[in-house]
């Protein structure tokens, strides 16, 4: 049986597809790989080879990818000529996963410009904050957000989807933009979730985003690999890869998994609008023959907990995804019994807006195996565990800060040097502020720093003891927080959502901790929720609303 190491070298070593090279990246010498795309724009050129394949489905309406890429040209020489956008420049988009989004994304980073991925979810005072922040030479919106917006106050011009756009894509005879790019250039500026003051705007190169793509497909090379080295046939590639996106497109997840690296694959993205719907899910996988669907934060739980999953034909899916916080071992076995591949089926990844990139990533038969881990980095990738000093490299097994260092890292936060330079450190580290250990070579994540319960001393990592809560039938999903005690200086506290048809028993489920896991890590204090957690649209359970601590803000539509 082959090694890792021999798979490794088997992928990137010299001559192999991935080969990896050394150069210099923003003045650090970088493990690259050798042959890459260069800018967003060079891919989206190769995707004329797909020709007549569809590329984006929403509902009725499906465009190919020939058809997309007039509608990209025509909106970006209008974007040009009518609105004065160049290299640099900001074009804000706020909306849901209309195609206009994705034309509008092509468009702005093929002319050199920036796009200000504005949160769909925000208030009318987040929105006019992102467009304070970002500047941008026009905001496209669609129409329920712009009724969020103070339109006297918005002193750019505005594009609304569905009435104004069409008069962007009046011009279909016209090339892409021939503008020089760089690697380094700044192409996205995603928002984090601002759970803990202002989103911050972190800048992703070209370079950045189509290392998404290269990182992804070597990646999923090597799970191949090793699960054909464990003895698992590989299944008959589709004709097409069909992603279901629900994830949205003002999310690394939704723009890079779905409108970037599908594109680099020439594979049908299906689309759909309004609130998550489990049943709609399952229909579209029916329907549209769906062989990639992430389901972020709650999503996986309330579709594979759902009592219609079995009425629906689930055997086209060949990946099943899950993120936005750590997947506990009982939600990926209700991923294997769900995915006729099985355990092949099923992969996670870890990693940051800050990031871009999946720093690590498992799946298979190895991820069968090692349940709790997110996997070994990836190539091109180096991930240390730090003290609390932020300096000193821990060993195998020592619990730390992770820090990542890639050549995909974000550029800044946007006009924020005092955070850029705490989270970016010296020889261009990013400081995660995710606690983490290695074992065998593969990363395990405990918790945020800032999640992180100390109970008479004891340090104690909530995600372990929500993982234990989840494996129990009467829950699906659970969150642990903790709460000042005079004496102790806090303790644990659960908050449990019931599955379907199920009642909580507490002292059942202390019971049931204190079966794994150490007395003091058993929530001495239980809430029981009707409705599904908080999260924000990254699937992060929103903690500091669970604690009282603020509101929530999030508006999902």
């Amino acid at each position: 049986m082959r090694t890792y190491e021999e798979i490794l070298a088997e992928t990137t070593g010299p001559g192999a597809f991935f080969e990896i090279v050394e150069q210099e990246v923003l003045g650090e010498a970088m493990q690259v790989f050798k042959d890459r795309k260069l800018s967003l724009r060079q891919m989206l050129q190769d995707s004329a080879a797909h020709g007549d394949k569809e590329y984006i489905v929403l509902g009725d309406r499906r465009i190919t990818y020939a058809e997309h890429l007039r509608m990209v040209a025509s909106a970006a020489h209008t974007l040009r000529t009518k609105y004065g956008v160049s290299k640099g420049d900001r074009v804000a988009i706020l909306a849901e996963n209309h195609p206009e989004w994705l034309i509008t994304f092509w468009a702005s980073v093929s002319l050199g410009a920036i796009v200000a991925a504005l949160n769909g979810w925000w208030t009318r005072d987040e929105i006019s904050y992102g467009l304070e922040l970002s500047e941008p030479k026009v905001l496209i919106a669609d129409r329920k957000r712009l009724e969020r917006v103070n339109r006297d106050q918005v002193t750019v011009p505005i594009v609304e989807i569905e009435s104004e756009f069409g008069a962007l894509l009046k011009d279909q005879d016209v090339a892409l933009p021939d503008t020089p790019l760089a690697e380094d250039d700044p192409a996205v500026i995603l928002f984090t979730s601002g759970t803990t003051g202002r989103p911050k705007g972190a800048v992703n190169s070209h370079r950045s985003i189509c290392g998404f793509v290269h990182t992804a497909f070597c990646g999923g090379l090597m799970r191949m690999m090793t699960d054909q080295a464990a003895g698992v046939a590989p299944g008959e590639p589709p004709a097409q890869q069909v992603s279901l996106m629900t994830i949205p497109l003002f999310h690394l997840s939704g723009l890079y998994s779905g409108a970037v690296l599908m594109l680099g694959v020439g594979g049908k993205t299906i689309w759909r609008l309004g609130r998550f719907d489990p049943v709609e899910v399952l229909r579209l996988i029916e329907q549209e023959k769906v062989t990639n669907w992430s389901g972020l934060g709650s999503m996986a739980p309330r579709v594979l907990s759902h009592p219609d999953l079995d009425k629906f034909d689930l055997s086209s899916i060949r990946n099943f995804g899950s993120g936005g916080a750590p997947t506990s071992p009982a939600l990926q076995e209700k991923m294997r019994r769900a995915a006729p591949n099985g355990a092949s089926a099923i992969g996670l990844g870890y990693g940051l807006s800050e990031t871009v990139t999946a720093v690590a990533m498992i799946g298979g038969s190895d991820l069968e195996k090692h349940p709790t881990s997110v996997g070994r980095p990836m190539p091109t990738h180096d991930i240390e565990i730090r003290g609390e000093d932020g300096e000193t490299r821990l060993g195998e097994g020592e619990q730390g800060e992770i820090f990542v260092r890639s050549p995909y890292l974000m550029l800044e936060y946007w006009r924020n040097p005092g955070a850029t330079a705490k989270t970016i450190r010296s020889g261009r580290w990013l400081a995660t502020g995710d606690i983490g250990y290695f074992s065998d070579g593969r990363l395990y994540i405990n918790s945020r720093a800032r999640d992180m319960i100390l109970r008479a001393a004891e340090n104690i990592y909530p995600v372990e003891i929500e993982h234990r809560l989840e494996e129990h039938p009467s829950v699906t999903e659970a969150a642990v927080v903790g709460v000042d005690h005079p004496e102790l200086g806090q303790e644990v506290k659960a908050i449990v959502v019931p599955a379907a048809g199920q009642s909580v028993d507490t002292d059942a489920l202390g019971a049931w901790v204190g079966e794994r896991l150490a007395s003091y890590k058993v929530p001495a204090h239980w809430e029981v929720r009707k409705e599904p957690l908080p999260r924000n649209a990254a699937g992060k359970v929103l903690k500091n609303v669970l604690t009282g601590e603020s509101e929530n803000r999030f508006v999902e539509e």
